[in-house]
């Protein structure tokens, strides 16, 4: 019977860590990547921060461990459904007003954003965000700034 080198061992203990950690090294090196684009974004006070992150949520989602792929997937649709009702109304979303839209805006057009915001807003999408939150805190030791 021939023993396994200790080299060969320790390889064999690391792997199982490095995929109990989730997306390793590339989703740590993407949400460190990223963190002065948030810092920027979130500083900035603007209320379309999350459409802004966007980008940088599509591209942690798709790097992101299986654990929370769920959660990110679902941050990003909501996302991306608010900012395409916003598109499709021609509405600049930093001034988009809810209690006082802009003129001739379709019942339509007010119905789709006020869904999508409100999805945005929902506690599954307020879960998935505190869900990717602590992940990153778990899993690369650093805050994601939102």
């Amino acid at each position: 019977m021939t023993r396994p080198r200790p080299g060969a061992a320790g390889l064999l203990v690391l792997v199982p860590l490095l995929a109990g950690c989730g997306g390793g090294q590339s989703y740590c090196q993407a949400v460190q990547d990223h963190q002065s684009d948030l810092g920027s974004i979130v500083q900035g006070g603007d209320r379309t921060a999350l459409i802004q992150a966007l980008p940088v949520f599509e591209d942690l989602a798709g790097k992101a461990p299986a654990d929370v792929t769920a959660d990110w997937r679902l941050l990003v649709a909501r996302i991306t459904a608010l900012q395409t009702a916003l598109d499709h109304a021609g509405v600049d979303p930093a001034s988009y007003d809810p209690s006082q839209p802009p003129a001739g805006l379709s019942a339509e057009d007010r119905g789709l954003i006020r869904t999508a915001a409100a999805q945005l807003a929902a506690a599954d999408t307020q879960q998935a965000l505190a869900t990717v939150q602590q992940e990153v805190l778990d899993v690369c030791h650093t805050p994601l700034e939102l």
